[in-house]
């Protein structure tokens, strides 16, 4: 499989918003196309977006960003929540002495911003890590049935879950442990949207992969070739490939990587 489909699985669009769009934030009024969003983290709630908005103007919209471009921000007010269409994001908080904490990474057809349901404001930045297109929906606007609102509550549940897994990579898993998880954690989350799970292209930096995990930059720069060495990974800049998925899954439960 071609490299270029794991990054963009949705034809990209040229960047730039509509001037004239009604709504503001540099959105683009008007339903996202449901041919050509087969994993968008919306359509899990059935209709299309045009739809779930209730039809109303203003209320359902599409955003385009460039690489390193802001989606939203820590303390912003929360107005919408987004399904990211293609591209990468990342979550990130601003510590008190100025650095940067990675909180995660999201994929096409992943929601962003249910951090912000229950305070009504973000509690984390997301951030493009390349130029990436998201779907947004007005929270209120969504006219849920039962089943709708199930689906809601299973994005937010999938979210905590997946923060508590980064949890218990902090405090219980050595340096090894917690880049093999996060390799197969990726692995998997590629193959539950068709994609290959054993070749992918690592879309943040090994700086960010090591704020996410709490690692420094060499630490993960040296797991990833001990990897390579052991025959677990074939790594080429940021491409990778996972050659013994089952070794890295004894790494992740704890087995010791034994030195090359």
């Amino acid at each position: 499989m071609q490299f270029e489909r794991l990054l963009h699985p949705y034809p990209v669009q040229a960047a730039g918003m509509s001037s004239n769009s009604g709504v503001a934030g540099g959105y683009s009024a008007g339903p996202a196309a449901p041919d050509r969003c087969p994993a968008c983290g919306f359509r899990a709630f059935g209709p299309p977006l045009s739809e779930l908005a209730g039809g109303q103007e203003g209320q359902h919209a599409r955003r385009r960003l460039k690489r390193g471009e802001t989606l939203c921000r820590a303390g912003e007010s929360f107005e919408f929540l987004y399904a990211a269409r293609h591209g990468f994001f990342k979550s990130a908080l601003r510590l008190e002495d100025g650095r940067e904490q990675v909180s995660g990474f999201y994929m096409p057809g992943e929601l962003m911003g249910v951090d912000a349901v229950a305070a009504a404001r973000h509690q984390a930045s997301i951030v493009a890590l390349e130029d990436s297109e998201v779907c947004a929906v007005r929270l209120p606007a969504l006219d849920l049935d039962a089943s709708a609102q199930r689906q809601v509550c299973n994005a937010m549940g999938s979210e905590l879950a997946r923060m508590l897994r980064a949890l218990a990579m902090l405090g219980s898993m050595r340096a090894e442990q917690r880049l093999a998880a996060f390799v197969l954690d990726l692995s998997r989350r590629f193959a539950e949207r068709g994609y290959s799970a054993s070749e992918f292209n690592l879309r943040m930096t090994r700086e960010e992969i090591g704020s996410y995990l709490g690692l420094t930059l060499q630490t993960v720069s040296l797991d990833l070739s001990r990897f390579a060495r052991a025959g677990l990974l074939a790594v080429r800049h940021r491409h990778v490939r996972i050659v013994d998925a089952a070794g890295l899954q004894r790494i992740a439960a704890g087995q010791r990587l034994q030195p090359t």
